[in-house]
């Protein structure tokens, strides 16, 4: 298995491989903002608009997915492993962008564990204990379960079909977030 190739499988192309990432990018930003809509009924008793854009996705997730599908892959036959590392990673990367964005923006912050229900473990309001276990519980759901789908759409959709199926709704995704963080500036 060649590092690169978080998908594991030598039967994708490169350009296969690259646009299964983006697809997971976007569902995994959809899955965060599903998440979140769901965590913050139940926390706050409403619903509420979570994110900065227009679509429904939230950038963190996304990102912090794929940095979590090419660090998992060299272990990915371990399941353990690959929760354990999901924890590890995904909990230093959600406080350092939480931090960094504190510290480097104004004191901006787009996630407060302080003002949360469930926020046993809670340091400075960036990480908690219960967002650490679900990302450690729903990366590797998404890694084996979502990974090899996409994997399958690329072998059996035309070049064409899967192209835009990936591209498109990643498009939209990264010009919301240019929108959102650059143009209006959060």
């Amino acid at each position: 298995m060649s590092r690169w190739n978080p998908f594991r499988d030598e039967t994708l192309t490169k350009r296969q491989t690259i646009l299964a990432a983006a697809l997971v990018f976007v569902v995994a930003g959809i899955s965060g903002w599903v998440y979140e809509e769901l965590f913050y009924r139940l926390n706050d008793g409403v619903f509420s608009w979570r994110g900065h854009g227009i679509g429904p996705w939230l950038p963190i997730y996304a990102f912090g997915m794929v940095i979590l599908l090419f660090a998992t892959a060299p272990v990915r036959d371990t399941k353990w492993k690959v929760v354990l590392l999901c924890a590890l990673i995904s909990g230093g990367f959600e406080f350092l962008v939480g931090w960094a964005l504190y510290r480097f923006h104004g004191g901006l912050r787009l996630w407060d564990y302080n003002t949360e229900r469930w926020n046993w473990g809670n340091i400075g309001g960036f990480v908690c204990f219960r967002s650490v276990l679900v990302f450690a519980l729903a990366a590797p759901l998404l890694i084996y379960t979502l990974v090899p789908l996409i994997g399958k759409l690329a072998k059996k959709l035309p070049g064409r079909a899967y192209t835009l199926l990936c591209v498109l709704p990643f498009a939209l995704f990264v010009l919301d977030i240019i929108n959102g963080y650059l143009i209006r500036g959060l």
